[in-house]
């Protein structure tokens, strides 16, 4: 035998208002998606980031743009953008000097499709331009917790990614299903996202409109897959040869050495007397930079 409840007239009010209000929830996501996908925006992030693995104290401080029209995205180093958007205009070495320098971890460009999916990430190796076709995606835990990060209303959500477990934070403020670096695929744009070591840090500081995205990615490519772009870093060995130009600052004691792949380094002539050799200098510098943000 079946028994069936009968529901209340207040209940059956409450449920109906409940259906409405969802769909009005959805109706005003697309709205806003819809209007996103209409502009340019510039979601600027600040990444702190440990190059070196072997110190805790080697925290780096930089700044990211992620530029989305709706549809797409680039994911770029903020320094590096004005650098070529000034060589761009002038091709003028000493102009360039005056820029801020990036970091080598961070030459790369990060180009992301809604529909379809797709992630490509472009990276300069010594003289060649890379692309790699990204096969995996983030799978996200959203889970029922959420806090405010400034003004912003946010969710939080977990993954494990490429050797790394991470915490986002993201908010549907924002419809867009972005984030820094790799990390798309939520409902909603991600504010502020962790590995569970603090190796990678990203919080998202600055929102502007743009009237123009990204556009300095290579012409002539190279595509190769991940498993041949991480062996050429582990096979990586620094030669005399990626030297582009060496300034000698004797008043502060340093060396300024740009490599050719736009890699910009102050070594202590201390540090250059104690190896008794500028290459070996350069080498040890180079392979502190080992603690990348993807492991596998």
């Amino acid at each position: 035998m079946f028994f069936t409840s009968k529901i209340s007239r207040k209940q059956e009010i409450f449920y109906l208002f409940l259906r409405k209000f969802k769909k009005m929830i959805r109706l005003l996501f697309l709205l806003a998606a819809a209007t996103l996908a209409g502009q340019n925006y510039r979601f600027v992030y600040e990444y702190k980031f440990r190059p070196d693995v072997a110190s805790r104290d080697s925290l780096v401080t930089d700044y990211m743009n992620l530029d989305t029209d709706g549809k797409e995205s680039y994911f770029y180093n903020a320094a590096k953008f004005e650098k070529d958007s000034v060589y761009a205009a002038t091709k003028d070495s000493k102009v360039l000097s005056e820029f801020k320098n990036f970091d080598r971890n961070l030459t790369y460009t990060i180009h992301k499709t809604y529909s379809p999916k797709s992630i490509k990430f472009y990276d300069k190796f010594q003289t060649a331009n890379l692309v790699i076709n990204e096969e995996k995606f983030p799978v996200w835990k959203v889970q029922n917790e959420f806090k405010k990060i400034g003004d912003i209303n946010c969710q939080k959500a977990t993954a494990d990614y490429r050797g790394r477990s991470w915490t986002a934070w993201f908010s549907k403020e924002y419809p867009v299903s972005d984030g820094p670096y790799k990390f798309s695929g939520l409902p909603g744009l991600v504010v502020q996202i962790n590995d569970t070591e603090n190796d990678h840090q990203f919080n998202l500081i600055q929102i502007k409109k743009t009237k123009n995205t990204y556009s300095f990615l290579p012409k002539s490519n190279k595509d190769i897959s991940e498993k041949e772009f991480r062996k050429l870093w582990a096979e990586y060995r620094f030669t005399p040869d990626e030297i582009n130009s060496m300034n000698i600052n004797s008043k502060e004691g340093n060396m300024t050495v740009q490599l050719k792949d736009g890699y910009t380094s102050k070594i202590s002539l201390d540090k250059v007397k104690k190896t008794k050799n500028l290459d070996a200098a350069l080498s040890l510098i180079l392979s502190k930079s080992k603690n990348r943000i993807e492991r596998d």
